[in-house]
């Protein structure tokens, strides 16, 4: 398993690189990066989603016991970070930073990842880990921001935030287009996959633009935290979930590699705009980025281990 992993994480790391280098060096105007994210996350990775969806053999695939694993798992950690809030001796905007480190992944490492280990199969186990994990972690990050964050949300503001995020409104298109039995137009379908595959590289430039590691020396406690929390107790909950549900195989592999992701770089755009900490975020995404490095393999291969005894 390390070999396979390794691999796939080795395109992902030379992406992330080129990204920052390209960033620090200036080679691109610094106006770029900000539209390049929005193209990707509203347009590029939508089209993976609803394509992969949409034409994923899902009779094959346990889509309702993956789903249920990562939801079970991860509203069973959220509620571990909310109930030792407290212990954190931390302000409410910086609670809603470590919160979204603890809960919140990065869809580009993951669909990267997958599509590396396991090809078009992956891709289709990714989309559904989407389906499942993006509004569950989105209605999680909206409440906790309602309650902790400075700028508070209403309920129709919470019910806007999730219905109007581009990845759940692919992932649940993807999944109703499939059930109509109808296949995509010869001229749409190749459109929409060619749309797909630039989300990958494009999203994982962005990713190593976005890095700051200057806010990680002033909030180690909080950062240590949320990512142990991110690297340790998710996907410990996540392997018992599964267990408890009988999921194996590619799709138990796919579901601890996203439940072992670092956050992702669009925690810091939200925590900017619903009153969280945006400091304390640009260091936890930084730090859990280079951290993820180690962590997936590791994880991965200790997994094995046990499943193999």
């Amino acid at each position: 398993m390390t070999g396979p992993v390794v691999l796939a994480l080795l395109p992902v790391v030379l992406l992330i690189a080129l990204g920052m280098g390209l960033r620090r060096c200036g080679f691109l105007d610094e106006r770029f990066w900000p539209q390049a994210e929005r193209l990707a996350y509203f347009v590029l990775l939508p089209c993976l989603f609803f394509h992969g969806l949409a034409t994923a053999q899902l009779d094959a695939l346990p889509v309702f016991d993956l789903a249920l694993t990562l939801v079970v798992a991860t509203v069973a950690v959220a509620a571990c970070v909310v109930a030792l809030r407290p212990l954190m001796r931390i302000d409410g905007p910086a609670f809603t930073s470590v919160f979204q480190g603890s809960v919140r992944f990065n869809n580009y490492v993951g669909v990267t990842l997958a599509a590396g280990l396991f090809g078009a199969k992956g891709i289709a186990l990714a989309a559904i880990c989407n389906a499942a994990i993006v509004p569950t972690v989105n209605i999680l990050c909206v409440v906790v921001f309602a309650r902790y964050g400075s700028a508070r949300l209403d309920g129709r503001g919470i019910t806007r935030q999730i219905l109007t995020n581009p990845l759940v409104v692919s992932s649940v298109a993807g999944i109703a287009f499939r059930f109509t039995g109808l296949g995509l137009p010869p001229g749409l379908e190749p459109a929409l996959r060619t749309l797909g595959a630039a989300s990958l590289p494009l999203g994982l430039l962005c990713i190593g633009a976005a890095l700051e590691f200057g806010a990680a020396r002033l909030w180690t406690g909080p950062i240590a935290v949320a990512s142990l929390y991110k690297f340790a107790a998710m996907p410990f909950a996540t392997m018992l979930s599964a267990l408890a549900l009988g999921l194996s195989g590619p799709a138990l592999t796919v579901a601890l590699v996203f439940q072992v992701l670092p956050t992702a770089s669009s925690a810091y755009i939200m925590a900017r705009q619903l009153g969280g900490d945006a400091s304390l975020m640009a260091g936890i995404i930084a730090v859990q980025t280079l951290l993820a490095l180690a962590a997936i393999p590791l994880v991965l291969s200790g997994i094995a281990r046990v499943v193999t005894l």
